[in-house]
């Protein structure tokens, strides 16, 4: 029998999508969120302190261009029809069980990016168009 570990190693796309589609959660979700429990200092104070922030938020539209360029990639290196694991049964339970993860963190960070989206784009218009 062939050791699964050795032969099969977990693929970072789940991962990958998490952390960046995690960027359009900092630069978006949690600043509004901040400002409005009141906490506007922090959020002045985080920007302050960590330029990156600032370089995310001046540059949504990269960002949330580049992140759903590899949630699109990701979709379809997830559930192309053509993927199959191996026949060997030790390796294609390790290769569903790396499958099942991927997407589960899949889902996960299409709902953060959709939540990032909602706050740097949407959220904005529909308040004001309420308050009319």
């Amino acid at each position: 029998m062939h050791d699964a570990k050795k032969i099969i190693k977990p693929r970072k796309w789940g991962w990958f999508i998490l952390f960046t589609s995690s960027a359009t959660l900092v630069c978006c979700v949690i600043p509004i969120i901040l400002v409005s429990l009141g906490m506007g200092a922090v959020v002045a104070s985080l920007y302050g302190n960590l330029p990156f922030l600032t370089f995310i938020g001046v540059h949504k539209v990269w960002t949330f261009g580049i992140t759903a360029a590899i949630l699109f990639m990701a979709a379809w290196a997830l559930f192309r029809s053509n993927r199959a694991c191996p026949v060997d049964p030790e390796l294609a339970k390790a290769c569903n069980s790396a499958h099942k993860w991927n997407k589960a963190l899949f889902w996960v960070s299409l709902m953060l990016w959709c939540i990032g989206f909602f706050a740097a784009y949407l959220l904005l218009p529909i308040t004001q168009w309420l308050e009319q």
